[in-house]
């Protein structure tokens, strides 16, 4: 079956679909982008995300391009369309079309939206195999960090820097402080040398990921402690476990950073604990205890 793609007002074989050459975002990058996973056809942690998109076009002056309402009816009608139980719904929201000027278009033109969703697979059941190896970079990244921009050159480079050395992630840090600020597609956990969970506030320098305040809120709701703060490079270095977090990645431990093992190389207690908490908020009550 071919895939269906959503493109400004029509449902469209993936294949044909197509945006205008002068779209702001394929010219400039002008544009936010969102990222919500499927689970058994329920869209994971939608109002955060949502509320994000929101959030990041209030923060470069571009409207929604339809209500709330509405658009929660395309992302859904994509993945039905589709038949898609499990996978990842992208969404991103452009400056629209007009001619090539860095400046906003003179004339108001209607913002551009395009919805896609593929298939991946269900989440880990065994947290072991999940885990994964890091690298640490300079972050290099524009100072908004908290506007989910489709600019990420930076993220990309970071990302196959990491590919290259044998890694899944690139954790980021300011060169200036040695202060670490996430991963380049995800945020970053530790547990530190003395035990305590930690993960950077929230500052213009690092996404308010969905996954991590779903996260939070699970961990205050089951009474376990965490300190949203700041720790630097060498912190990363001693600490007991490592884990990051996202859409794509749920909660995924990091054993080994920068070729060294994490801890004992193997996947701590806490982020066990942590990746069994987030696996029962994505798969939600049983349907007939939510139909209750």
């Amino acid at each position: 079956m071919s895939r269906i793609a959503y493109v400004n007002g029509r449902y469209l074989p993936q294949r044909f679909a197509a945006v205008n050459i002068e779209d702001r975002g394929y010219q400039f990058g002008d544009g936010i982008y969102e990222v919500v996973h499927v689970h058994d056809g329920r869209l994971i942690d939608e109002d955060r995300h949502l509320d994000r998109l929101e959030r990041s076009l209030r923060e470069i002056r571009l409207p929604m391009p339809m209500p709330r309402a509405a658009l929660r009816l395309v992302l859904r009608e994509v993945a039905r369309r589709n038949r898609v139980a499990e996978g990842l719904l992208y969404m991103q929201v452009t400056r629209g079309v007009a001619r090539r000027d860095h400046a906003f278009p003179s004339k108001p033109v209607p913002p551009a939206l395009v919805v896609t969703i593929r298939r991946i697979p269900p989440y880990p059941t065994e947290v072991d195999s999940w885990a994964a190896a890091a690298i640490l970079m300079p972050d290099l990244r524009w100072a908004r960090r908290d506007i989910k921009s489709v600019n990420l050159l930076p993220n990309v480079l970071a990302r196959q820097a990491a590919k290259e050395r044998g890694a899944l992630e690139a954790v980021l840090y300011d060169e200036a402080t040695g202060i670490v600020t996430e991963g380049a597609a995800t945020n970053f956990w530790i547990v530190d040398e003395h035990g305590v969970l930690r993960t950077r506030h929230l500052d213009h320098a690092i996404l308010p990921g969905c996954t991590r305040g779903a996260l939070l809120a699970e961990l205050r709701e089951a009474g376990i402690p965490c300190e949203e703060r700041a720790f630097t490079v060498e912190e990363a270095r001693r600490a007991r476990e490592a884990f990051i977090t996202s859409a794509t990645s749920f909660v995924k431990p990091i054993t080994r950073l920068d070729g060294r093992p994490v801890g004992d190389g193997a996947v701590g207690p806490v982020a066990r604990r942590l990746f069994d908490l987030f696996a029962r908020h994505v798969k939600g009550p049983p349907r007939n205890a939510a139909a209750a």
